[in-house]
């Protein structure tokens, strides 16, 4: 009869996220993390428009509010594992504690698909929104896909520089960023709102345009606007209270998006209703400003857009390089991946690495001669759909891993298994409307999943203990217990 395997020790002398720095994190940038990584200024200038213009006014704040409450669903059976377990390996390695290693790496690599794709969207945004600003200007030079390149690539470069040097730094640019991006755009709202010449009743701003079924894809574009607010669950190693600030982040992140969201909706409602004729531009909400012949307001608003997708770029390659640092310890991906740089404490091998392929699809994209707002569109469709298919399973993973260690709970049982039914059901709206437009992203993440199943089983063939290792975490050290002021 065979013993039972002994129990990993209690305490280690090096913690297996050894090279970042450790416990040192305060509240404000974790909750900048998740903040930025949602970008809730660029997104309310840009999604509820669309929304608008397929289901009505009442129906958008409809699907909004049904979007703010699924994520705040999924931070709720979230939260137990935030408040057990210090990770850089974010939902990962949630996963991998709760429905084991197996589950784990194709929900690592769809983590992977949702922060990559809204960074390449990202970067697409801001050299777009900056050189718009530039052509309204009339600043000789700008104008078409040569300046759009040059100005992203400016934008990458800083972005590296940000991340390399520390999250401290990173995450504080990011909050700064967002904070004015988040005045500017909800200032611009409010003079959408209160503009002269709305002569019309709310039941015509707020109409509702066909049945369920808009209704249902309504709320596959909202629920695109609440992805990654858990991208601070990848700080929480190095948070100095992670078991205090990472949930907290997670419970008051999606509240504070529905928030900004739920204005946006509502005047873009009221201003939509009254210009209707706006609703057929690109760029609905920077269309009724140049109704105004207010181009200062246009270019305003550009700039806000820009901001907040150059903050949300930072904050979705912050959480991506963690999972590839994390990966790399692991043994999954290239040992340099989980190398810290020695000075920064920062993972820089994974951020050049990230940042040099993000960048790189999104040139390689707008050289082939795509409009950029097309490719904005379909890089945060696929991030989305990446960030639901890791989603679902930390839903099944938070109520697993409390049973597994004794504290099981009716309630987040309960909460897990309806919101990753309807996280199902939205993901196959969202596949079924984009195979619709371009079945291209379905392929692409569908190939993704196959390749990671098909590594999965990869391992479990020639590397079985690989694979049994993955689920690290930030262990209690000996330093700690003897309340040594440097964690590293």
């Amino acid at each position: 009869m065979t013993s039972a395997p002994p129990s990993p020790p209690m305490v280690v002398r090096r913690s297996s996220i050894r090279g970042l720095t450790r416990r040192e994190l305060p509240f404000v940038p974790v909750f900048a993390q998740s903040v930025a990584a949602i970008a809730p200024s660029g997104t309310a200038a840009v999604t509820p428009a669309f929304v608008i213009g397929a289901a009505g006014g009442g129906a958008s704040v409809a699907a909004f509010l049904a979007a703010a409450l699924l994520a705040w669903g999924v931070a709720l059976v979230i939260r137990p594992m935030a408040q057990r377990l210090a990770v850089t390996g974010g939902l990962y390695t949630y996963v991998a504690q709760g429905l084991g290693p197996a589950v784990a790496v194709p929900v690592g690599w769809s983590a992977i698909v949702g922060y990559g794709s809204v960074s390449v969207a990202g970067l697409i945004a801001v050299g777009t929104y900056l050189d718009q600003i530039a052509v309204t200007a009339g600043i000789g030079g700008f104008g078409g896909t040569a300046t759009i390149v040059g100005l992203l690539l400016v934008a990458a470069v800083i972005a590296v520089v940000l991340m390399v040097r520390g999250i401290r730094l990173s995450a504080s640019a990011t909050l700064l960023v967002e904070c004015v991006s988040v005045v500017t755009v909800l200032g611009l709202m409010g003079y959408l709102l209160t503009r002269g010449g709305h002569d019309l009743t709310a039941g015509r701003a707020f109409a509702w345009h066909g049945g369920t079924g808009n209704l249902a894809m309504s709320a596959v574009v909202a629920i695109s606007a609440f992805v990654g607010f858990e991208s601070a669950t990848t700080l929480s190693a190095e948070a100095h209270r992670p078991f205090r600030s990472v949930p907290r982040t997670l419970m008051w992140t999606p509240v504070a998006a529905a928030v900004i969201y739920l204005i946006a909706v509502s005047a873009q409602a009221v201003a939509l209703a009254a210009d209707p004729g706006a609703a057929n531009s690109s760029t609905p909400v920077a269309e009724l400003l140049l109704q105004d012949n207010s181009r200062v307001l246009g270019a305003v608003l550009d700039l806000g857009v820009a901001a907040s997708f150059f903050a949300c770029t930072v904050a979705s390659l912050n959480a991506l390089v963690r999972v590839l640092f994390t990966m790399g310890r692991e043994g999954i991906a290239p040992a340099a991946a989980g190398r810290a740089h020695p000075r920064f404490h920062t993972p820089a091998p994974a951020i050049v690495a990230a940042v040099g392929v993000v960048t790189g699809c999104a040139v390689v994209y707008l050289l082939s001669g795509a409009e950029p707002q097309d490719g904005i569109r379909s890089f945060l469709t696929l991030s989305a759909l990446g960030y639901l298919g890791s989603y679902l399973p930390a839903c099944l993973a938070g109520p697993a891993l409390l049973r597994r260690i004794g504290e099981s709970s009716r309630r987040i049982t309960i909460l897990g298994t309806v919101t990753a039914i309807l996280l199902g059901i939205l993901m196959i709206a969202a596949a079924c409307s984009t195979q619709s437009g371009n079945a291209v992203l379905v392929t692409v993440y569908a190939a993704v999943l196959l390749a990671s199943v098909l590594f999965t089983i990869g391992l479990r063939v020639f590397a079985p203990d690989r694979l049994r290792g993955i689920g690290i975490y930030d262990e209690p050290q000996h330093a700690d217990l003897l309340q040594s002021p440097v964690f590293r």
